[in-house]
Parts: C-alpha cells; structure tokens; sequence
C-alpha cells in the first residue's frame, strides 16, 4: 500500500514537471507548427491517450492472442523495426501489433512501411494519458526501441500486467553520465523491465552500472546490421538511378544525412574534386525534409542546375549531366546508398553526434565522416579498426580524400570491401531478439551473448 503511494504521488509530481514544460515550450510548438506545419496531429492520443480501443482477440483455449505494442521515436527506430516484425510475424503469425511514434515524420514512414499493423502517436507521459492508452491497447509485451524512459509510460506498463522489454538498447556515454547522476530513480525504473536487449556488450555493462537486474540483460548485437542493403542491383536503388538519369562510368558522390552547413560543403568539395574527375555526379541528401526546400534554393543561388527526386515522379526527366542532384523524399536514403562510389555521411561536421554510416558501408562504399560521431562511436571504432573508412576533419580533408579517391579507385574499392565485410560478420540481431521476445525472459544472461561490434 505504501509503495502504492508513493508511485501515485511520484507519478503527479511527474505530471507537474510535465504540465510546466508544456506551458514554457508551447510558443515554440505554436510558432513552428504556424511556419513549419509541424506538431499539428495526434494531440488527442498524446494529451489524453485516446488510441483506438482494441478488444483483447482470444485463441481457441480462450488465451489472448499475443499482443505487441512497440513504441518507436521517429524515422530511424521505425525502419529497424523491418527485420524484427519480418521474423516475429514468421514465428508467431498469429500475433497483433500496434507502432507508435512520436513525430509525425515517423508516423508517415511506419504507415507507409508496415500497412499490415495498426498505428498511432504515443501518448505524451502524463500518468492519465499512459494509463488510458494500456486500457485501451491491452498489450501482453510493451517494447521499447532502442532507448525511451519514461517514468509513468514504465509504470502503466507494469500495471496494465504486459511484459516490458527494451530491444537494440543504446545508451551513450554522456546519456550515461547524465542518468548516473539518477541512479537510484534509474535503478528503480529499469528494475520494472522483463528483458533488456542491448547493442553491444559496452552497452550491457552501462545498463548494469545503472542498476538494471543482471539477470534481464542480453546482448543481442544491433539489428541495424539485419536491415542492411548490400546488392545495389536492388529495384529501388535501381529505380533511382534511372530518375536522376545516372550513366554508366559516371562515378557518384554522396552526401547522405546532412545538416547545415554540410550541404554548402558537399558542392564546394565536388566542384573541387570534378577538376580530377568531370564525370563525377553529385547526389545531397538533407537529414530533415524541413531543409528540402532551402537546400534546394542553396543550389540554385549558387547558379548549378538541379535535379529534385520528387520532380522526377512527375515527369521531369534528367537532362543535364551537371546538376546536382536532390533526393527530397523519405524513406529513399537506404536505397539511395547503393548508388554510392563514395559516401559523406553528414551529422559528422556539426554538433549533431554522426548519421547512421552502416548503411553505405553495407554496399561497399568507401564511407568518410566528420569527427563528431559520439552516437555511433562502438560502430565508427570498428570500422576505423578494420581500415574501413576515414575520418575526415574538415571541408579541405574531405577534397584532398575524394580527390585521392578518384586518383586511386582501387585503393576506394578496397576500403569499401572491407567495410561491406565488416557489415556482414555482424548481422543475426534480429533473430537473437525475437528470441528473447517470444521465449521465457528468464533465461540467464549468458545465454545469449554476442561479442561486441567493436
């Protein structure tokens, strides 16, 4: 009874912190949902978790069908979920599931990726808005992706009675470092999780050091490596090259997943590099498709002719083998990679922590990146260990790299076999996951390990 109190008093204790910074960040919501039209949906399932009402579907022995409900952020945890629902739905056909995300970018994507399953916005964590959602979803497994903690979200689960399991857990060093400061709330919070599936055996270890049960942490390896692309033949990838009216012999360049300034860095390092190269072609690739629109008039102040992917769904063809080329749809960045002789992944030059690089290494790209990769730090120190990409510190280092890549294709081309390589030896996440998903959780934790990436 005591801990009862103390949970309901903690939970609106919560609710206030909540409340008052809704209160101080909503001119910032109202003034980029009036210029931007973002933040302008699902505020009936975030505000009062209003989700649909989903009626528990029973088997022939009167048994709920299995039930998962998983909660990915945005874009990027909802396209790992590929290789994860893909076996999940072979092993347990039968089984329902529901995806929520929390930005509408992401929402968009999962609609479009996974029509089978049910969707919706996750509510915001307000103890009535959490606990409403479980009433009304009936969940037997609440799966996290990758890593969202929210105290009464955590709470709802346990007492709605689902399973409450993290899956491709990632817990940097400085989300560490701050939830350290939290230990005993942390200690608290991860003692309420059935299973925590993480990355990399570095991740396991910062779980435990926060007071996760020892016996509930697994090391799966990460399901990025599962949903990899490595054949460049693939339809989409295909289907791109034909769009922007790509040639044979026509070496490509690309920057995937920028941010500013990194845009205005591409061009200038490919107009360096078509002094050795005039062939060379040039595909940007803005992180957020707020930036579309100012990339695209970022080239065209700067006099180059441009070619926008949208446009080509529309008719217009390629025409001019100098333009640059814009790919300003969502969900084309894993296909566009196969079009890659050699790759910038962006993130890398700003303050941003890195993009995911396993993407072009998987086609065998030669993959560089900035130095500011502290989100992907595990990956970039295996490849970097395995003389499988380069760090490049700046717009004159990324030049004098491509001009060297053009001057040397094989040296190139080696560099990105090794990579390819790389990606390959660390694929089998998803299965080691579903594993844990679908079988008792209480097995002990060496039962399933995976060596770390690194």
């Amino acid at each position: 009874m005591k801990r009862l109190i103390l949970s309901t008093i903690f939970s609106w204790l919560m609710n206030a912190a909540y409340c008052w910074l809704l209160l101080v960040i909503a001119p910032v919501l109202a003034y980029r949902s009036f210029t931007q039209g973002k933040y302008r949906t699902g505020w009936n399932e975030k505000l009062w978790g209003n989700l649909p009402d989903w009626s528990p579907t029973l088997d022939s022995d009167g048994q709920q069908v299995p039930r998962y409900w998983f909660h990915a952020v945005s874009v990027g945890e909802v396209l790992l979920l590929q290789s994860v629902l893909a076996e999940l739905q072979r092993r347990v056909p039968q089984a329902e599931i529901l995806i929520t995300t929390t930005t509408a970018t992401g929402q968009g994507v999962a609609r479009e990726k996974y029509p089978q399953v049910r969707h919706a916005y996750c509510p915001l964590d307000f103890s009535w808005a959490v606990h409403n959602a479980f009433q009304r979803i009936r969940p037997t497994h609440f799966v996290l992706v990758e890593l969202e903690l929210w105290p009464n979200m955590v709470l709802a689960a346990k007492r709605s009675g689902a399973k409450l399991m993290l899956i491709n857990g990632r817990l940097s060093e400085r989300s560490f470092r701050g939830y350290a400061r939290l230990r005993g709330l942390m200690q608290f919070l991860l003692g309420q999780f059935d299973m925590i599936a993480a990355q990399s055996e570095t991740y396991a270890q910062r779980f435990l050091k926060l007071g996760a049960p020892t016996d509930r942490v697994h090391v799966t390896g990460s399901v990025k490596f599962d949903r990899v692309q490595t054949d460049r033949h693939q339809p989409l990838t295909q289907e791109l090259r034909t769009a922007f009216g790509l040639q044979a012999g026509e070496p490509v360049f690309i920057a995937g997943s920028t941010q500013s300034p990194e845009e205005q860095i591409a061009i200038n390092v490919w107009q360096a590099a078509r002094q050795v190269c005039p062939a060379l072609r040039l595909i940007l690739v803005p992180r957020h498709k707020e930036r579309f629109d100012e990339v695209a008039r970022l080239v065209e102040q700067l006099r180059l002719p441009l070619l926008r992917r949208s446009a080509t769904r529309t008719g217009t063809t390629a025409s001019n083998p100098n333009a640059v080329l814009l790919l300003d749809t969502l969900g084309e960045l894993t296909a566009c990679w196969g079009l890659a002789d050699f790759a910038f992944v962006g993130g890398s030059l700003t303050n941003r922590g890195g993009q995911n690089m396993i993407e072009p290494a998987g086609y065998g790209a030669a993959v560089c990146f900035g130095p500011n990769t502290k989100h992907f730090r595990d990956i970039v120190e295996a490849l970097l260990d395995r003389q499988a990409a380069i760090v490049v510190a700046d717009e004159v280092a990324l030049t004098i790299q491509l001009r060297e890549w053009l001057s040397s294709p094989d040296t190139a081309h080696e560099l990105g076999q090794r990579a390819q390589e790389f990606v390959l030896t660390q694929r089998g996440a998803s299965g080691r996951t579903i594993e844990l998903l679908t079988s008792d959780i209480s097995a002990p934790r060496g039962a399933l390990q995976l060596r770390d990436a690194a």
